[in-house]
């Protein structure tokens, strides 16, 4: 599966939230991504346009242009069927390394995180 954002929106600890890593993307379609995880939790939360599922060992890889997550084919009910979901983005330079911080939060010690900035 594949989604084209203009952004994506990261908060890698909010305070408002119990500490809650986010990060969120808008497609050009209206689909909305979301990927969640409180640093108490051993598992993270993905949600594509409906219910958050819960998973853990998530592989996602940042690119300067590409979001790649990947998950275990038995949970391709998160992303609508779909074991990977591809993210093509225009995230200023500048703000990838909250995006990559936050990823870092979310996926560690549940995932594998891998950067190709």
């Amino acid at each position: 599966m594949q989604m084209t954002t203009a952004l994506l929106i990261a908060n890698p600890c909010d305070d408002e939230e119990d500490n809650m890593a986010m990060l969120c993307c808008h497609s050009a379609q209206g689909e909305m991504f979301l990927m969640t995880r409180y640093p108490d939790e051993d598992e993270l939360e993905i949600a594509l346009d409906g219910e958050p599922s819960t998973l853990d060992g998530v592989k996602v890889t940042l690119s300067p242009t590409r979001l790649l997550i990947e998950i275990a084919p038995a949970d391709a009910d998160a992303l609508n069927g779909d074991d990977v979901l591809e993210i093509i983005h225009d995230t200023d330079a500048a703000d990838l390394a909250e995006v990559e911080l936050t990823l870092q939060n979310i996926l560690k010690g549940t995932g594998t995180y891998i950067s190709q900035l």
